[in-house]
């Protein structure tokens, strides 16, 4: 496309979207030769559902999907990682705003919504076998790379019969609009307001899940102390929860979420040759280890865990 030559390609993501920032319109072009469904057509309509319940994300501006691309209003250059970056001492008061953002998100219950080529698109949920699925990503793509074949074999019979029955031990529904990727780098500080990005993956599922992904986010390391701060902050705001089995639920999907990231992490280095995502495995393994031994409901993965990856489990 003759235009994008005179676009500045920006930074991009794990997906296989490029990103073209127009200064002149204020925009990005977003550009998908793969999964242009998802890139494109569902990410607009997940913004709009966004923007409709007066959520800061991105706006269509211009679309041409048979030239796999969209432009979309630009949220600015800095994200939330790079605030806490550079206002460490802040950290609590900027996951605070965070948490009030996913108040919000949580609070929407459009399920439906038109996307531009004028189609009606139903968000689908986030049920246990879309759970187990991405689980799976840890044996299809770190077991082999550390395991003989023989051993891989083994381990992955039992994990995946350990998942399974993990999955039957929540407690919530799936009722709540889940981001999917409800991280620091994905939500935006433009004007002191926090805007949200890459929400094409948006499914109905626990209400406890982007609440982990904000919390155990790999990508930024926090104590123990800032988590159980930003975690009793929004057990505050959100008093009809049932503590119990919705910390059982939060450790869960924490648990479930990082193995996942560690398979999709090894994947991006081998099968894509991001090796930047490799240092994050070690914070994502310390992750899984803090959950599971919060809980017993982890204790056979937690063994079968450590007879084979002895070192990142303590």
């Amino acid at each position: 496309m003759e235009f994008l030559k005179k676009l500045k390609e920006i930074k991009g993501d794990a997906s296989y979207r490029k990103f073209y920032k127009n200064k002149k319109n204020n925009s990005i072009v977003v550009v998908a030769n793969k999964e242009k469904n998802k890139n494109l057509l569902i990410y607009d309509a997940i913004n709009k559902i966004l923007i409709k319940n007066r959520i800061l994300a991105p706006k269509l501006l211009s679309h041409n999907y048979s030239k796999n691309y969209i432009e979309i209003e630009d949220l600015g250059i800095e994200t939330i990682y790079q605030l806490l970056k550079k206002n460490n001492s802040d950290s609590y008061f900027i996951l605070k705003k965070s948490i009030k953002i996913l108040n919000q998100i949580q609070k929407i219950k459009d399920r439906k919504i038109k996307n531009f080529k004028n189609q009606l698109y139903k968000i689908g949920e986030y049920n246990n076998q879309v759970l187990y699925n991405e689980t799976k990503l840890f044996c299809n793509w770190y077991v082999p790379k550390k395991l003989s074949k023989k051993k891989s074999i083994k381990f992955n019979q039992q994990f995946k019969k350990e998942i399974k029955l993990l999955l039957t031990k929540l407690n919530y529904k799936n009722d709540t609009f889940v981001h999917r990727d409800f991280h620091v780098s994905n939500l935006m500080n433009l004007n002191n307001k926090i805007g949200v990005i890459d929400s094409q993956d948006a499914l109905i599922g626990n209400k406890a899940y982007d609440l982990a992904s904000l919390i155990d986010d790999v990508r930024f390391k926090t104590s123990e102390h800032l988590k159980n701060k930003v975690y009793d902050y929004y057990l505050k705001i959100n008093k009809k929860i049932i503590i119990k089995k919705f910390k059982n639920d939060f450790e869960i999907l924490s648990v479930l979420r990082n193995l996942k990231i560690i398979g999709i992490f090894m994947r991006l280095a081998v099968r894509d040759n991001k090796r930047k995502y490799l240092k994050l495995i070690p914070y994502a393994w310390e992750m899984v280890s803090y959950r599971a031994s919060q809980n017993k409901v982890f204790s056979h993965l937690t063994l079968l865990l450590k007879d084979n990856f002895p070192k990142h489990l303590i």
